[in-house]
């Protein structure tokens, strides 16, 4: 198994950026392919950006295209999500998570969870 902590959110004005943290403890975090999720009140979670084991391949959503960047660090065992230009519509509670499932897309095929951060975006 493997655990993850979730940490860099917060208040931020619209325009502005955050970098969210993921560290991973446990089993070791390069087997895995990983994904930000985020779910806003009322919402369906959904996933923001993946990234494959080695950091080599990654893809985000349109919604967050050109704005946000993923990225991991297999050395500190941590992945990261660079959000830059927030707009209020990102609000919501951030997730990472964790699978060693081939390149999923879907919540359920993503096996191990963070608590969570909230990123609050006030126009």
């Amino acid at each position: 198994q493997v655990q993850l902590v979730e940490s860099g959110g917060g208040l931020v004005q619209a325009g502005g950026s955050l970098r969210l943290s993921c560290s991973a403890s446990g089993r070791t975090f390069s087997r895995y392919n990983m994904g930000w999720f985020r779910q806003a009140p009322g919402k369906e979670r959904e996933l923001v950006a993946r990234i494959n084991r080695s950091g080599s391949t990654t893809t985000s959503a349109d919604s967050v295209k050109d704005r946000f960047t993923i990225s991991r660090d297999n050395t500190k065992n941590t992945m990261y999500l660079q959000m830059n230009s927030l707009k209020p519509e990102d609000t919501a509670v951030y997730f990472c998570a964790a699978t060693d499932r081939a390149w999923p897309t879907r919540v359920n095929e993503y096996d191990y969870w963070g608590q969570g951060t909230q990123v609050t975006v006030s126009s």
